[in-house]
């Protein structure tokens, strides 16, 4: 079933969430050890745009995790290896036109649209929640059908 229709009952987001990304590097930065699920597809994309060998992204930038596979993080801060400080005192993403499916998928998680409670949460951490552009149900749903949670 389809995330959202549950029971016929219309999600509580029926008419749409805002958001836009800031590039405020929030949703990949620690403080807390997280996962960010990656595919076969998703790493074959990163070693490609980094122009290295799948074993040196294997190597380097992706842990397994059971049977799936994750993005490293920084040891001590616990942010993606991807998040890097940017001339302007932001972070942006390095590998940002060619991130995993659940980085795309942002914050349209079924975690963070569960409710409105875990919605103000996930804003709580991420600037871009509430505000920009009002993303449709359709598209909200068709994210969080897509993400790796």
């Amino acid at each position: 079933m389809p995330f959202g229709k549950h029971n016929n009952k219309t999600p509580w987001y029926a008419q749409g969430l805002a958001f836009e990304c800031t590039g405020c590097g929030g949703c990949c930065a620690g403080p807390e050890e997280g996962y960010v699920w990656i595919t076969e597809d998703d790493i074959t994309a990163i070693a490609a745009h980094l122009r290295i060998p799948l074993n040196e992204l294997m190597d380097k930038y992706v842990r397994k995790v059971g049977k799936r596979f994750s993005l490293r993080e920084d040891p001590k801060t616990k942010d993606c290896l991807f998040l890097e400080a940017a001339d302007n005192g932001q972070r942006k993403c390095t590998i940002y036109a060619h991130r995993p499916t659940q980085c795309l998928t942002w914050p349209f998680w079924p975690s963070n649209v569960s409710n409105p409670d875990h919605w103000a949460m996930a804003g709580a951490r991420c600037e871009g929640i509430n505000r920009g552009k009002l993303h449709k149900l359709e598209e909200i749903e068709i994210r969080c059908n897509a993400t790796h949670e």
